[in-house]
């Protein structure tokens, strides 16, 4: 019994002693990084920044993989299926996470479904005026809302975006009601509120920069707490008037549910060094995008407080997709 005994400890210490040794060494392989976007969109612009870095550190290729459609829904779906073995991550945009669950069935739950590592960049979304729009700050455009309540129309990406649960909060918070008109995409969203059609829009900051350097269209407020150091001279939705306002566009990096913790940590500690890169820093920045390179806990809080927070925005604000 005792050599039996001795036998089953030793066994038991090998086979430890490899499975440790097979998670040190990962990656071993090419690690697949899906984005459920197609190409040109913020996602991609993240991952295009991002990706060629981690692969330097982490010795093996990340590899882009697309798989859009459904705002995200299908490449979330995908990943939240695959093996758990670290070599099929998720380059994911908050709404798909945060949003969209409480809107639809999406065939994962943005809490159990994945395994948090990391978020990448965030950023604020810019609520910016056709240049006719007789208003400069927050609140004389508060103002024209208010005097035509129902009739003042505002763009967004579509049904479902932080923009559009965001712009719903604002109004919530001071008492306007404006219609929103959903677009398939920030591109054609702006081209209306450039041409009037549309009067005003809440667009992420990648299409919106070179509109706003141009005067195409004028930016009003900023959706996040700070201001924007790629437009460090329009104020935040805080400081004019509504304290605490905060709507942000996270990227956050994921995989399946259940992957190992040591296989976790060692890619969190990789996109750590790469988010503290100046290089990787300027080149999202210029995009309208803040690096942030966080621990797998922090995005897990992350998702759990902004899943509470756009949930009683979408009950208070009715949104429905239809």
């Amino acid at each position: 019994m005792r050599l039996l005994t001795a036998c089953a400890l030793a066994i038991g210490a090998i086979v430890s002693t490899v499975t440790a040794s097979a998670h040190a060494a990962h990656p071993e392989q090419p690690i697949r990084l899906v984005l459920g976007y197609t190409p040109g969109g913020s996602v991609d612009a993240v991952a295009r920044v991002i990706a060629p870095k981690l692969s330097s550190l982490l010795g093996e290729s990340v590899v882009v993989d697309y798989r859009p459609g459904a705002a995200g829904i299908i490449g979330a779906r995908y990943v939240a299926g695959a093996a758990p073995d670290g070599y099929t991550l998720h380059l994911v945009e908050s709404a798909t996470l945060v949003v969209l669950p409480e809107l639809q069935d999406t065939g994962y739950d943005p809490q159990k479904s994945f395994t948090p590592i990391s978020t990448l960049a965030a950023a604020g979304f810019v609520i910016a005026a056709n240049p006719q729009v007789p208003a400069k700050s927050l609140e004389e455009l508060s103002e024209l809302v208010k005097a035509s309540p129902g009739k003042f129309h505002y763009a967004t990406s579509g049904v479902g975006s932080v923009g559009h649960v965001g712009m719903e909060m604002l109004q919530l918070q001071k008492g306007l009601k404006a219609v929103h008109v959903p677009y398939k995409g920030g591109g054609p969203a702006i081209s209306d509120v450039i041409g009037g059609q549309v009067p005003l829009i809440i667009s992420s900051m990648a299409p919106a920069i070179p509109q706003i350097n141009a005067g195409t269209i004028k930016p009003i407020a900023m959706t996040s707490l700070k201001r924007s150091s790629a437009l460090p001279e329009v104020p935040t939705v805080a400081e004019q008037g509504t304290p605490d306002f905060e709507a942000l566009a996270w990227y956050g990096l994921v995989g399946p549910a259940n992957m190992p913790a040591d296989v976790v940590e060692t890619i969190s500690t990789a996109v750590e060094k790469v988010m503290k890169d100046d290089e990787v820093r300027e080149a999202l920045k210029v995009q309208g995008f803040e690096a942030v390179g966080d621990s797998a806990q922090e995005l897990d809080n992350r998702i759990k407080q902004d899943l509470e927070k756009w949930k009683s925005v979408i009950a208070d604000a009715s949104i429905t997709l239809q």
